[in-house]
Protein backbone atom coordinates (compact mmCIF):
# COMPACT_ATOMS: atom_id res chain seq x y z
CA UNK A 1 0.00 0.00 0.00
CA UNK A 2 1.71 3.58 -0.97
CA UNK A 3 1.48 6.10 1.39
CA UNK A 4 1.07 9.76 0.99
CA UNK A 5 -0.26 12.77 2.76
CA UNK A 6 -0.44 14.46 -0.23
CA UNK A 7 -3.99 16.56 -0.06
CA UNK A 8 -4.66 16.05 3.82
CA UNK A 9 -4.26 18.86 5.82
CA UNK A 10 -4.19 19.27 9.32
CA UNK A 11 -7.73 19.52 10.10
CA UNK A 12 -7.98 16.21 7.87
CA UNK A 13 -5.30 14.37 10.06
CA UNK A 14 -7.18 15.84 13.03
CA UNK A 15 -10.71 14.51 11.80
CA UNK A 16 -9.14 11.13 11.20
CA UNK A 17 -7.94 11.13 15.00
CA UNK A 18 -10.97 11.89 16.21
CA UNK A 19 -13.12 9.52 14.13
CA UNK A 20 -10.87 7.02 14.78
CA UNK A 21 -10.91 8.14 19.02
CA UNK A 22 -14.84 7.73 18.62
CA UNK A 23 -14.77 3.97 17.12
CA UNK A 24 -12.39 3.01 19.88
CA UNK A 25 -14.89 4.50 22.30
CA UNK A 26 -17.88 2.90 20.60
CA UNK A 27 -15.45 -0.48 20.92
CA UNK A 28 -14.82 -0.56 24.29
CA UNK A 29 -18.12 0.41 25.68
CA UNK A 30 -19.38 -2.73 22.77
CA UNK A 31 -16.82 -5.25 24.86
CA UNK A 32 -18.13 -3.51 28.32
CA UNK A 33 -21.25 -4.02 27.67
CA UNK A 34 -21.13 -7.40 26.22
CA UNK A 35 -19.24 -8.72 29.51
CA UNK A 36 -21.69 -7.25 31.32
CA UNK A 37 -24.33 -9.73 29.91
CA UNK A 38 -21.80 -12.64 30.37
CA UNK A 39 -20.56 -12.96 26.60
CA UNK A 40 -17.64 -11.83 24.82
CA UNK A 41 -17.88 -8.80 22.26
CA UNK A 42 -17.15 -11.62 19.36
CA UNK A 43 -20.01 -13.78 20.84
CA UNK A 44 -22.56 -10.03 20.55
CA UNK A 45 -21.00 -9.99 17.27
CA UNK A 46 -22.21 -13.33 16.13
CA UNK A 47 -25.51 -13.35 17.53
CA UNK A 48 -26.11 -9.46 16.01
CA UNK A 49 -24.62 -11.16 12.69
CA UNK A 50 -27.14 -14.28 12.55
CA UNK A 51 -30.02 -11.91 13.79
CA UNK A 52 -29.40 -9.37 11.31
CA UNK A 53 -29.42 -11.98 7.91
CA UNK A 54 -32.11 -13.66 9.63
CA UNK A 55 -34.68 -14.59 7.08
CA UNK A 56 -36.37 -17.46 4.73
CA UNK A 57 -32.58 -18.65 4.52
CA UNK A 58 -30.92 -19.07 7.59
CA UNK A 59 -27.09 -18.84 7.77
CA UNK A 60 -24.32 -21.79 7.71
CA UNK A 61 -21.37 -21.78 10.05
CA UNK A 62 -19.30 -20.89 6.73
CA UNK A 63 -21.47 -17.46 6.24
CA UNK A 64 -20.80 -16.27 9.44
CA UNK A 65 -16.98 -17.21 9.57
CA UNK A 66 -17.13 -14.64 6.36
CA UNK A 67 -19.07 -12.00 7.74
CA UNK A 68 -16.93 -12.07 11.23
CA UNK A 69 -13.73 -12.28 9.10
CA UNK A 70 -12.27 -15.39 11.02
CA UNK A 71 -11.42 -19.25 10.30
CA UNK A 72 -14.47 -21.94 9.74
CA UNK A 73 -13.01 -23.53 12.66
CA UNK A 74 -13.01 -20.28 14.92
CA UNK A 75 -16.54 -20.25 13.66
CA UNK A 76 -17.11 -23.56 14.76
CA UNK A 77 -15.68 -23.15 18.07
CA UNK A 78 -17.70 -19.64 18.88
CA UNK A 79 -20.86 -21.79 18.07
CA UNK A 80 -20.41 -24.36 20.24
CA UNK A 81 -19.79 -21.81 23.08
CA UNK A 82 -23.05 -20.33 22.09
CA UNK A 83 -24.77 -23.44 22.00
CA UNK A 84 -24.32 -24.59 25.12
CA UNK A 85 -25.21 -21.09 26.68
CA UNK A 86 -28.85 -21.41 25.12
CA UNK A 87 -28.41 -18.66 22.70
CA UNK A 88 -28.33 -20.60 19.65
CA UNK A 89 -29.15 -23.82 17.56
CA UNK A 90 -27.94 -25.82 14.76
CA UNK A 91 -30.24 -27.25 12.37
CA UNK A 92 -29.46 -29.67 9.91
CA UNK A 93 -29.74 -28.08 6.18
CA UNK A 94 -33.09 -30.60 4.67
CA UNK A 95 -31.52 -30.57 1.28
CA UNK A 96 -27.51 -31.26 2.46
CA UNK A 97 -27.26 -32.87 5.17
CA UNK A 98 -23.67 -31.68 5.60
CA UNK A 99 -24.42 -28.37 5.77
CA UNK A 100 -25.78 -26.89 9.34
CA UNK A 101 -27.35 -23.25 9.51
CA UNK A 102 -27.52 -21.48 12.59
CA UNK A 103 -30.28 -19.90 14.60
CA UNK A 104 -30.90 -18.44 17.34
CA UNK A 105 -32.94 -19.53 20.55
CA UNK A 106 -35.47 -17.55 22.40
CA UNK A 107 -32.69 -16.67 25.06
CA UNK A 108 -30.74 -15.70 22.65
CA UNK A 109 -32.98 -13.43 20.63
CA UNK A 110 -34.12 -12.07 24.42
CA UNK A 111 -30.20 -11.29 25.45
CA UNK A 112 -29.71 -9.70 22.23
CA UNK A 113 -32.24 -7.39 22.36
CA UNK A 114 -31.17 -6.25 25.47
CA UNK A 115 -28.00 -5.70 24.05
CA UNK A 116 -28.62 -4.16 20.82
CA UNK A 117 -30.55 -1.43 22.43
CA UNK A 118 -28.16 -0.23 24.75
CA UNK A 119 -25.64 -0.13 21.59
CA UNK A 120 -28.14 1.51 19.57
CA UNK A 121 -28.12 4.42 22.83
CA UNK A 122 -24.60 4.47 22.54
CA UNK A 123 -24.39 5.08 19.00
CA UNK A 124 -27.14 7.47 19.21
CA UNK A 125 -24.76 9.45 22.10
CA UNK A 126 -21.36 9.04 20.03
CA UNK A 127 -23.51 9.61 16.54
CA UNK A 128 -22.53 13.41 16.39
CA UNK A 129 -18.95 12.93 17.35
CA UNK A 130 -18.69 10.48 14.42
CA UNK A 131 -20.73 12.28 11.29
CA UNK A 132 -18.42 15.47 12.41
CA UNK A 133 -15.73 13.66 12.07
CA UNK A 134 -16.85 12.33 8.58
CA UNK A 135 -18.15 15.40 7.31
CA UNK A 136 -14.55 16.92 7.94
CA UNK A 137 -13.29 14.23 5.43
CA UNK A 138 -16.10 15.18 2.94
CA UNK A 139 -17.63 12.15 3.69
CA UNK A 140 -21.44 11.92 3.78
Amino acid sequence: MRTSSAGLTPANFQALAAYRLALRRFLHFSTEAARAAGMSQQQYQALLAIKAASGPVLLTIGELAELMHVRHHSAVGLMDRLVRRGWLRRVADKQDGRRVHVRLTSAGEKILAKLAAVHRDELRRLGPELVRSLQSLGVG
